[in-house]
């Protein structure tokens, strides 16, 4: 079995500028997140928000089996981050300095372009367990602020770092990939995203991708 890089059992908060585990601050990025989540999830009337919308979301119909890797996307954040911590600290360095740049990013978009879509079914088509996770989901993640899709951003950025850490088997790098793409996918057949989020975060985690990568960690990408 893999032993772990850091021994967390040692941690304690007057420990967290060492060098052993500083790395923990990165995790703060998230208390930033979710703080400007709220603010612009309450702030931000939907009348100043711009409708996200194509043709082709027109074609592409409501399907609750989605929901599943919709929803395996938080459990593979986790997962990831998890590992990292564990067996491979310099990417969950690189990870965690990825979704930062993204929701920065992306939250400055959601001020300045405030945007909103309106794809959710009224009705769901079959009523079974999964059309009442989406449901659920719907009730408390309303259809604002999204575009460029973060859903999509962070599996990029997941499936990046995973693919350029040594540690990591082959077949798991090929879960992650797949993964990012199936998640992406399903974000539309669940009418949680437009396919214009979609093309809009892949410019965003090639940003992200650039500056993690190639500005921030140039000498240590392929760790």
């Amino acid at each position: 079995m893999t032993k772990p890089m850091v021994d967390y059992r040692q941690f304690r908060f007057s420990k967290l500028n060492t060098p052993e585990f500083s790395h923990l601050k990165l995790l703060g990025g998230w208390l930033v997140y979710f703080v400007l989540y709220l603010l612009t999830e309450n702030l931000i009337p939907t009348e100043r928000c711009h409708v996200v919308h194509c043709a082709l979301d027109d074609a592409i119909p409501f399907l609750e089996g989605f929901a599943i890797p919709y929803c395996f996307w938080y459990l593979l954040i986790v997962i990831s981050l998890g590992w990292f911590l564990l067996y491979d600290v310099d990417s969950f360095k690189r990870l965690q300095v990825f979704i930062i740049i993204t929701q920065l990013v992306a939250m400055a978009v959601y001020i300045i372009w405030p945007s909103y879509q309106d794809l959710r079914p009224a009705v769901f088509p079959r009523k079974n367990f999964l059309s009442h996770v989406m449901g659920f989901i719907y009730s408390f993640d309303t259809p604002t602020g999204v575009c460029p899709s973060l859903h999509v951003a962070y599996s990029i950025g997941i499936a990046s770092t995973w693919c350029k850490c040594r540690r990591a088997p082959a077949w798991w790098k090929a879960f992650a990939v797949a993964a990012a793409v199936i998640i992406s996918v399903a974000t539309a057949f669940v009418k949680q995203h437009s396919v214009l989020d979609i093309a809009a975060a892949l410019p965003l985690g090639l940003l992200a991708e650039i500056l993690t990568f190639h500005v921030i960690y140039p000498k240590k990408r392929d760790a």
